[in-house]
């Protein structure tokens, strides 16, 4: 497909007009102080459920309509903006519209992470472009620095807090001292946490945008279902008075790393709660801000901070991308520009997690007998496990409270030091185990 020869103003074809379609909406009708390029779109074409119910914007009749699959393929419309989020119809709405050679703008990290191999493969065949900077960190500007500012660095490493329910949860538990169940009550009437938090509390919708910034970071592909992911359910106000005696906070952290720089690259990709010093940059965001800290050579560091989601800061995110492309159709260029696409082809290799070498917090009960710490020493040890810390914190009724520190060491090591932990007589349960950054 050629970019447009003459430039005649830009057709929109918005899909939802929820809270972030309505944000869009709104941001595009208010013009005053803003970029002159807004100017030349037009909303041509709003997608909705039920159009006669009331809404914060206003939109002439002829404009909305229930019929989705007519504005993506409408040879009118310019670009499709898909904010209608979820799987399905939003994957065939988007294929439909690149089918059509129309340029797509999407809010859908859970759709580009389950099927970018299907959705950017189809964009670069038909020569159009699918833009995403809304999928990832709300209204942080961070996937466009990826492929544009960043992109001559060799980035090892991207951690983020890219889950604004998690972080309110457990930074409302760090000041307050308050249970998980309580505060994730708080959180639903709140509106922060969904009826159903499985996908923020369960670290999948974490592990969703982590595979998003992984893939741009390295310029590869990542398979989804190679994430390790790990929520914060098990994590407890007893873990967290612990971890800031020992100088850390606990935050869920999505985290992609650069085991081997080649090509395609061998990446270590999880997300689970982890101890942070106190010191780390990402330690003092808190409540439902995101923020994303990207490593590499020779920037070294860099930090993305901002709300992560909302109507403002999402809507903000989308129409950057619409201005983006606004700003590359004018142009009238005859191929993609490879620094707004993803044109990668191959897949990342994702490292298991047995390879990954990390340090842990364990927390055991035990019953109350005399050298117990020396047998957890002992099995340790036998798996070259070696501790920084082991010390009996007290007693829950009768049996005693043990906290465990490791150094660095391979995961499948400690697994298998545990294993033989869990089988002895004095060891009543394990309560936590957590990773340490």
């Amino acid at each position: 497909m050629e970019f447009g020869i003459k430039f005649v103003g830009v057709k929109l074809g918005i899909l939802g007009l929820g809270t972030v379609g309505t944000g869009t909406v709104q941001l595009l009708q208010d013009l005053d102080g803003r970029h002159p390029l807004l100017r030349e779109i037009e909303i041509y074409r709003v997608g909705v459920r039920s159009p006669q119910l009331p809404r914060a914007v206003e939109l002439p009749k002829n404009v909305l309509t229930t019929d989705l699959e007519s504005i993506v393929n409408d040879p009118a419309v310019d670009i499709v903006v898909e904010l209608i989020g979820g799987l399905e119809p939003a994957r065939s709405l988007i294929l439909k519209a690149i089918e059509n050679g129309k340029h797509v703008v999407t809010a859908n990290k859970a759709a580009i992470a389950r099927f970018g191999d299907e959705i950017f493969t189809a964009a670069n065949q038909a020569g159009v472009y699918v833009m995403l900077e809304a999928a990832v960190g709300g209204g942080i500007p961070v996937i466009q620095p990826l492929k544009q500012s960043l992109s001559v660095n060799r980035i090892h490493t991207v951690t983020g807090i890219v889950n604004g329910t998690t972080n309110y949860i457990l930074t409302r538990m760090q000041t307050e001292g308050s249970n998980f169940d309580d505060v994730l009550a708080d959180a639903q009437k709140l509106g922060y946490a969904e009826a159903d938090p499985t996908a923020d509390v369960d670290g999948l919708d974490a592990a969703d945008k982590i595979a998003i910034l992984a893939s741009l970071a390295n310029g590869c592909r990542i398979n989804l279902q190679d994430v390790y992911c790990e929520g914060i359910r098990q994590v407890s106000k007893t873990d967290i008075a612990y971890a800031d005696k020992l100088g850390f906070v606990i935050k869920l952290l999505a985290i992609a790393k650069t085991i081997t720089p080649s090509t395609p690259p061998s990446l270590s990709i999880r997300v689970h709660p982890t101890l942070l010093p106190k010191e780390h940059p990402l330690a003092s965001i808190n409540g439902v801000y995101n923020a994303i800290l990207v490593e590499g050579e020779p920037l070294k560091q860099v930090m993305f901070f901002g709300p992560g989601a909302g109507a403002g800061a999402t809507a903000s995110a989308v129409c950057s991308d619409i201005l983006n492309l606004v700003a590359a159709l004018k142009t009238s260029t005859a191929t993609p520009n490879p620094l707004l696409s993803c044109a990668h082809q191959d897949y990342c290799q994702i490292v298991p997690m047995a390879e990954l070498i990390t340090r842990f917090y364990v927390r055991f009960l035990t019953k109350d007998q005399a050298g117990v710490i020396g047998k957890l020493g002992t099995c340790f040890g036998k798996y070259g496990v070696s501790l920084e810390s082991i010390v009996q914190t007290g007693f829950q009724g009768e049996l005693a409270e043990i906290v465990v520190v490791t150094h660095d060491v391979r995961e499948g090591n400690f697994r298998q030091a545990l294993a033989e932990i869990q089988a002895l007589d004095a060891i009543d349960s394990i309560p936590s185990l957590l990773r340490v950054l």
